[in-house]
């Protein structure tokens, strides 16, 4: 049995290395295409839907990025239907990020995904790793909020702007702060 690619291992949440070619020749197509989505500011929702649906893993019905956007794969995103997210977010999607239908979010929200060893010896190795990311339906994010590595937020949930949240985040619940605490 052959040993699993670098590339392999992002995908599962394993530690590997993100310099290797595989991942490094992602990225760099992942920045082309971020380009040509990033200049369409002026164009129409719809040419954005088409462009989304080139690098995303899921588009669904409606859903609306406004640019800038900024990713680290695309291949590894997947929104629902009607979902909308404002100006300058960023999502660093080493693993898979799922985000359901009718979620709403504001501007400058980071979702991230990529997480580093604890071990500082591990750390300077360069390995990191990443811990998928899922947002539940019609889940409402307020402006500049960031969600960690790792992190599930249920459905009809609220997360007040500028939050940190740094664990789950059960349904129909709010949650605002640093780090997030229910309401």
């Amino acid at each position: 049995m052959s040993q699993p690619t670098e590339k392999q291992k992002m995908l599962a949440g394993a530690l590997y290395n993100a310099s290797s070619p595989e991942i490094q020749a992602d990225q760099a197509a992942t920045r082309a295409w971020l380009a040509r989505y990033n200049a369409g500011l002026a164009h129409a929702p719809s040419a954005w839907h088409r462009l989304l649906q080139e690098r995303l893993a899921q588009v669904g019905e409606g859903a609306v990025i406004r640019p800038p956007f900024h990713c680290d794969y695309g291949f590894n995103i997947g929104v629902g239907a009607g979902v909308f997210l404002n100006f300058n977010c960023v999502i660093l999607d080493v693993v898979e990020v799922t985000i359901g239908d009718l979620t709403q979010i504001g501007p400058g929200v980071q979702i991230l995904t990529a997480d580093h060893p604890r071990n500082p010896d591990e750390r300077a190795s360069g390995l990191e790793f990443g811990r998928p990311v899922r947002i539940g339906r019609n889940v409402w994010i307020g402006a500049g909020a960031i969600i960690l590595p790792g992190v599930c937020v249920a459905d009809d949930a609220i997360i007040g702007a500028g939050s940190v949240v740094t664990r789950d985040v059960p349904a129909g619940a709010t949650v605002l702060g640093n780090p997030a605490r229910l309401k």
